[in-house]
C-alpha cells in the first residue's frame, strides 16, 4: 500500500498548528491561566514553550521522518526492537485516552454554538452548565462532534485533513484578532490585560512547583507532543523539509494562537464580568456565556456565535490529529484500508466518549490527571528513543534539509533532549504522579528519584551512538 504524504509545506504547518491549537489554547489556556495567578502562570508556560517544547516537538519530528511509520512501528523499526514496538503503544493508548474526552467537550461547543445560533436566552449560565454538560444531551453533541472528526479524518491526509485545516486556521486567527480588537475595546478591559501579562512575584514564588506543573502541562497539552501526533504527521513528509524551521514555525503560531485567546477571553471577563470568571473545566462556557448575557442581544449573541464558531473550528483541528494517531497504527502495522480503520474507531470512540459524557468523575480525572501524565511520560520517551537509541541517525535527520544555523546547532539539541529534558520530565512526571494520588513527599526526595531512574534509562540505553 503507498504511504500517503503532504501536499504542501504549507498544508503540513497548518496541519501540525491546527493540531496544536485546539481546545488547549481556547478552553484550557484561559482556565489554566485563571487558577494558576495570570501572568505568573503565563511567564512559566512561555518558558516551557521554548526551552522543552520546540525542542521535544523537533524529537518527535525527527523520530517520525526518519522511521515514516506510526508510533509503534517508528520505534520498533528503529530500534529493531519488539519491546519498543510494545512501548510504542504508548501514544496511541493516550489519544484513545484523550479524544474520549476531547470529543465531549467538542459536544459542548457544538451545543452552545447551536444555542447562540437559536438565541436561545441563558439566564443562570452555571445552571444550565450543570444541566447540559453531562448526561443524554451530552452524548448526543459527543457523538455529533465526533462523527464530524471522522468525516475529515477518512478523506486522508491530502483530501481529508490538509484541505479541511488550510482552511480552518486562517479563520480561526483572523477571527480572533477581530473578538481581540473588539475586546480591548470594552471599558475595564485593561484589568484583564493587567491580570494576564504583569507577573505577580510574589504569587509565583510561593506557588512555583504547583504553577510549573500546572505550565508544563499546558505546554505538552497545546503543542500535541507526547501523544505521537506530530512524530506521525512528520512520517508523511517528504526529505527536503527542514524540521527545524518547520517545528519552529509550529511552535510560533501555536503560542501565539494561545495568547491570542487570553488576550480575548480575560479582557472580555474582566470588562464584562469584572473578575477571571469561573475556573475549571466549564470556565469557558459559564463565565463567557454569562459575559456576553450582559451585552445588547444583537451584539452579544453576535460575539458568541462567532466565538463558538472559532472554538469548534479549533476542537476539529485537534481532534482530528487524535483521530490519525490509532487510524494510521490500524493502517500500517494491520494493512486496514483507511475507511475500515476510522469506521471502527468511530465506534469505540463513541463508545468512551459516552462514558465521559455520563460520568463527571471519570471525565474530571482524565482531562484533569491522567493525560497530562500520559503526555509527560511519553514525550520522556520520545526523547530518550532520540538521544540514546537514534543518536548520530537523529542528528543526520535533524540535519536532513536544514540550513547552517541548524547544522550548527544540531549537537547542542541532541544533548537537550538526550539530558537535560528527560530529567526536567521524569521530574515533572513523579511530582504529577505523587499529587494525583495526594501524597506528599519532599521535593529533594523527588529529585533523588528523578536522578535514579535518569541514570539507570541512560546506562540501560547507552552505545555507541546514543548521545554521549
Amino acid at each position: 500500500m503507498t504511504r500517503e504524504s503532504w501536499g504542501s509545506r504549507a498544508g503540513f504547518i497548518l496541519a501540525a498548528a491546527g493540531s496544536a491549537v485546539g481546545l488547549g489554547n481556547l478552553w484550557r489556556f484561559p482556565w489554566m491561566t485563571a487558577e494558576n495567578g495570570g501572568a505568573a502562570f503565563l511567564v512559566l508556560y512561555l518558558g516551557i514553550i521554548l526551552l522543552v517544547g520546540v525542542p521535544g516537538l523537533l524529537g518527535e519530528l525527527v523520530i517520525g521522518r526518519r522511521a515514516r511509520n506510526s508510533p509503534v512501528g517508528a520505534l520498533r523499526d528503529l530500534a529493531d526492537s519488539r519491546g519498543w514496538g510494545i512501548v510504542g503503544h504508548l501514544p496511541v493508548l493516550t489519544n484513545l485516552f484523550l479524544l474520549s474526552f476531547y470529543s465531549v467537550v467538542g459536544g459542548w461547543v457544538l451545543r452552545y454554538l447551536l444555542d447562540a445560533i437559536l438565541g436561545t436566552p441563558i439566564t443562570e449560565p452555571g445552571a444550565y452548565f450543570d444541566s447540559v454538560a453531562f448526561g443524554l444531551e451530552a452524548v448526543g453533541f459527543h457523538v455529533l462532534f465526533i462523527l464530524l472528526t471522522g468525516l475529515i479524518v477518512v478523506g486522508g491526509i491530502r483530501r481529508g485533513i490538509e484541505r479541511a485545516t488550510k482552511l480552518m486556521m486562517p479563520a480561526i486567527i483572523v477571527l480572533l484578532v477581530g473578538i481581540a480588537i473588539y475586546a480591548g475595546q470594552l471599558p475595564g478591559a485593561a484589568a484583564g490585560y493587567d491580570f494576564f501579562l504583569q507577573p505577580n512575584i510574589t504569587y509565583l514564588r510561593s506557588n512555583f512547583v504547583d504553577v510549573l506543573l500546572a505550565a508544563g502541562g499546558q505546554a505538552l497539552f497545546t503543542l500535541s507532543i507526547g501523544a505521537g501526533t506530530m512524530l506521525t504527521y512528520a512520517s508523511y513528509l517528504d526529505d527536503d523539509r527542514s524540521l527545524p524551521a518547520d517545528g519552529t514555525t509550529i511552535a510560533i503560531l501555536n503560542t501565539a494562537v494561545g495568547v491570542l485567546a487570553g488576550l480575548v477571553v480575560l479582557p472580555l471577563l474582566f470588562a464584562l464580568v469584572g473578575n477571571a470568571g469561573t475556573s475549571g473545566p466549564g470556565a469557558l462556557f459559564v463565565s463567557l456565556t454569562g459575559a456576553f448575557g450582559t451585552l445588547p442581544a444583537p451584539a452579544g449573541r453576535g460575539l458568541a456565535i462567532t466565538f463558538f464558531a472559532v472554538v469548534a473550528l479549533a476542537a476539529l483541528s485537534s481532534s482530528i490529529s487524535m483521530l490519525e494517531i490509532p487510524v494510521s497504527f490500524l493502517v500500517d502495522e494491520h494493512g486496514w484500508t483507511r475507511r475500515r480503520a476510522t469506521t471502527v474507531l468511530l465506534g469505540v470512540f463513541l463508545l468512551t466518549g459516552a462514558v465521559n459524557a455520563l460520568e463527571p468523575a471519570v471525565f474530571g480525572f482524565i482531562a484533569d490527571t491522567l493525560v497530562n501524565l500520559l503526555l509527560t511520560a511519553g514525550l520522556t520517551v520520545f526523547l530518550l528513543f532520540a538521544g540514546w537509541v537514534l543518536g548520530a541517525d537523529a542528528i543526520a535527520e535533524f540535519e536532513r534539509g536544514a540550513g547552517p544555523l541548524a547544522r550548527r546547532t544540531s549537537g547542542a539539541w541532541l544533548l537537550a533532549i538526550g539530558i537535560l529534558l528527560p530529567l526536567f520530565l521524569l521530574f515533572t512526571l513523579f511530582s504529577g504522579a505523587l499529587g494525583a494520588a495526594d501524597v506528599a513527599v519532599p521535593h529533594h526526595w523527588v529529585i533523588l528519584a528523578t536522578a535514579g531512574t535518569a541514570l539507570v534509562a541512560f546506562l540501560g540505553l547507552r552505545h555507541a551512538r546514543s548521545v554521549v
